[in-house]
């Protein structure tokens, strides 16, 4: 039982979920504080837990069983659990229906407002998996997608949405964009053989890295506007800088001629980026208002 559940962790890459996690607290905290003048409470983050846990573990499984056929082809993806035989689709497809209905129950522990747009948010989670096979805008769908984490985390403790939640995200939804154009350079040339859509493909990796680094401008200033938008500090501000030295640092480490330390661009340095910038924002919002 141990090892089949290390096996479904590692199809949804349960890692990842650094990447989107700290920003639906950042969502829900900065939702809180600007609208309420008061934190979120406990019982509220264990539900977006909760929520967050069920829509990444349904979407990954869904783009697993969706791609099962091209990861099978794909040296690359290969090795993953259900081109390889560890897990099949009728199993898959449990473990996605089971990730739905968590969702389902934790979504409707929050908000009403968050109910009501749930239809909108399982569309996404379903339908991401198809864009690269008709629009090489689909990076830019997966952005907007992951980015309902901190819109959710927004309108789950406040039931609204304003100005500065949209802002924010949208920030998000091109920091997921560039960060996944970049990751999806490595498969240019198997997305060209296999008629799969991608910004790669389609302009060339050399191009594709100058789009996404301008999708990560687009996330330093929206950012930035959060900031003159709110009552956040200094300390924001700080980590902001420190998320976009980040960025920079990623569009400095892989270029067209050289993908060797895709990975460390792709999942360490957007990971530290969540985290520090959550991190700097707690510290803003709860440490030093206390």
């Amino acid at each position: 039982m141990w090892k089949k559940a290390k096996i479904f962790m590692e199809m949804i890459k349960i890692e990842h979920t650094l990447f989107a996690l700290p920003f639906a607290f950042m969502g829900a905290l900065v939702g809180s504080v600007v609208i309420f003048q008061k934190l979120p409470g406990w019982g509220q983050i264990g539900w977006i837990i909760l929520a967050m846990i069920g829509a990444r573990s349904a979407a990954m499984g869904l783009n697993r069983v969706i791609d099962k056929v091209f990861d099978g082809r794909n040296p690359r993806t290969a090795a993953r659990a259900i081109p390889a035989g560890l897990i099949s689709s009728k199993e898959a497809i449990v473990f996605i229906v089971i990730s739905f209905t968590l969702l389902f129950w934790a979504t409707a522990n929050l908000s009403s407002l968050s109910m009501k747009l749930l239809p909108i948010a399982v569309f996404f989670l379903v339908f991401y998996s198809y864009t690269k096979r008709f629009t090489w805008a689909c990076h830019i769908i997966l952005g907007f997608t992951i980015a309902l984490a901190p819109l959710g985390g927004w309108v789950a403790v406040t039931n609204g949405v304003t100005l500065s939640a949209l802002i924010f995200y949208v920030a998000i939804a091109f920091w997921v964009a560039g960060f996944d154009i970049i990751y999806a350079c490595q498969d240019a040339e198997f997305d060209k053989e296999e008629g799969l859509h991608s910004i790669p493909s389609r302009f060339g990796v050399a191009n594709a890295l100058k789009i996404a680094r301008w999708f990560h401008v687009v996330t330093a200033v929206g950012l930035l506007i959060l900031f003159l938008m709110t009552d956040l500090s200094w300390v924001y501000l700080t980590g902001l800088i420190i998320a976009n030295g980040l960025l920079f640092y990623e569009h400095k480490i892989v270029t067209p001629k050289n993908l060797s330390r895709l990975n460390t661009a792709f999942f360490t340095l957007n990971s530290v980026l969540s985290v520090s910038l959550f991190v700097f924002t707690l510290i803003d919002l709860v440490v030093l208002r206390r």
